[in-house]
């Protein structure tokens, strides 16, 4: 697979008001995106750190993926994703036939409308990872 950047760093916050100021106020980084994902169960703020965006994930549902990771590790780092150049579809294939288990078969329409996948933590030293493409 081909990498071109670190899309963004996503990071589980279990309310997105609550932390906005420390960002903003703080750190002097600047909301420029909120938006909720449906089928993912979870709003989303985007700031941009020079060319990398963080992402905020708060839970709109006590089901969803976001809710349960901070139910069982709390706030901070849920996942790194990285733009692919060549496809997510293409690196999916790259990435299972090395070995590495797949969350995600085949790509699925994810925040700012970008296609994306996730690989599992536990074949990738421990970090969720998102793959992404614009």
């Amino acid at each position: 697979m081909k990498i071109s950047h670190i899309e963004h760093i996503g990071i589980a916050v279990e309310s997105i008001e609550a932390v906005l100021p420390y960002f903003e106020n703080v750190l002097g980084l600047k909301c420029y995106n909120i938006e909720v994902v449906e089928d993912q169960k979870v709003k989303t703020a985007f700031l941009k750190c020079g060319e990398v965006k963080l992402e905020l994930l708060e839970p709109t549902s006590p089901e969803s993926t976001i809710a349960k990771y901070i139910e069982k590790k709390g706030q901070g780092m849920h996942h790194m994703a990285f733009c692919i150049e060549d496809g997510v579809s293409n690196a999916l294939a790259e990435a299972e036939a090395t070995g590495i288990r797949l969350i995600d078969k085949t790509p699925r329409k994810g925040a700012e409308n970008l296609n994306i996948a996730f690989l599992h933590p536990k074949s990738t030293v421990g970090i969720l990872t998102e793959l992404c493409e614009h």
